[in-house]
């Protein structure tokens, strides 16, 4: 286990050495700082001195070896726009990704484990061919597309009078695609002060309301996949001897589904999902976006468009880190489902 963790070490500080590096290499195309920061009528003079000043006129080499040395203090630099080091700008803007994060991981489990177990048991039912079409549909519709539709339904309402009104049967239908609206679709509103910078919306029913429309938006990215990746590895495992075995010794049905055939089953799904529910940090940018969600992906976008380079730096050497905590989460379960696994790399 040691050296599983001493190795992980390494993979984050190799990770986050490549990803500013790279960051720092393409400094020259995001723009120029100093017109973002003193705007138009600052003359040329004043200019030039600031970006001495910054040390924005050293070599790359000299502007990196200067970062690193401070990285290597965690001190990251400090944000233009902001006037603040980056990690208490980082600190500020990353509870709300990963409220918002956890809220969609929720959903996606909640909803594509059921799902997916149902449709592999019952492939030829309605319901099954049902939940693969939406499925299909999903993985075709990009988040922003889901999240503007949400907002239409349910935050703006949708008044349609397609059948006729003057029925009783004509008003009932109405009535099903007509939407009141209402749902909170802008913000976090008024988060509850848990400790720091930390603020949440988990600890009030209104704060919950506020995470429904954004987090159901994250969610529809992999849900979609979730579903159809469950279905296809649970169809596999019931084909499978033991499964057979299972059934001819009598075993109750539930209990070959939920226990053994769904333990294995989450296998592959454990180490591809963890990827791509790492993957839900990156994405959150869309989705922050739309619903102006004041987390993480909505800063980086601000820091582009204000050539913040230090803020920039900083939130993908984060997110960087973020993956590799979670690969590293994903090999610790992925042990504890197998244990005939071995994290070092040794055979069992």
């Amino acid at each position: 286990m040691i050296a599983f963790l001493v190795k992980r070490i390494f993979h984050a500080l190799l990770v986050m050495f490549v990803i500013s590096l790279i960051a720092f290499s393409i400094q020259d195309n995001l723009g120029d700082p100093i017109q973002q920061m003193v705007g138009q009528s600052v003359p040329e003079s004043e200019r030039e001195a600031l970006r001495e000043e910054l040390g924005l006129n050293d070599p790359f080499l000299v502007q990196y070896l200067r970062f690193a040395k401070n990285a290597a203090r965690f001190d990251f630099g400090y944000s233009y726009n902001f006037n603040q080091p980056t990690t208490e700008v980082i600190a500020r803007h990353l509870p709300a990704t990963l409220e918002l994060v956890a809220a969609a991981t929720f959903l996606i489990i909640a909803l594509s484990v059921p799902i997916g177990v149902y449709s592999a048991i019952k492939p030829r039912a309605w319901l099954s061919r049902f939940f693969m079409g939406v499925s299909i549909v999903g993985i075709s519709i990009p988040v922003f597309l889901t999240a503007i539709v949400l907002i239409q339904l349910f935050a703006i309402g949708v008044s349609w009078t397609p059948f006729p009104t003057d029925t009783a049967w004509g008003n009932w239908l109405n009535d099903l695609v007509t939407t009141e609206g209402g749902m909170p679709a802008y913000g976090r509103g008024d988060p509850v002060h848990v400790f720091g910078t930390w603020y949440t919306n988990f600890a009030s029913p209104r704060g919950l309301l506020y995470l429904v429309l954004p987090a159901i938006s994250l969610a529809s990215i992999m849900l979609p996949l979730f579903i159809r990746l469950i279905r296809a590895e649970m169809l596999e495992v019931l084909q499978s001897e033991y499964v057979k075995f299972a059934r001819a010794k009598g075993i109750r049905l539930r209990r070959i589904y939920f226990l053994h055939a769904l333990k294995n089953t989450m296998l592959p799904v454990i180490t591809v999902g963890g990827v791509q529910i790492g993957t839900l940090v990156a994405y959150t940018i869309l989705t922050e976006t739309v619903f102006q969600w004041p987390g993480m992906g909505l800063m980086f976008l601000d820091a582009i468009e204000r050539s913040d380079i230090p803020l920039i730096v900083t939130y993908l050497m984060i997110v960087g880190l973020i993956f590799v905590i979670t690969n590293t989460l994903v090999d610790l379960i992925y042990g504890l489902v197998n244990p005939t696994v071995k994290l070092t790399g040794k055979p069992a």
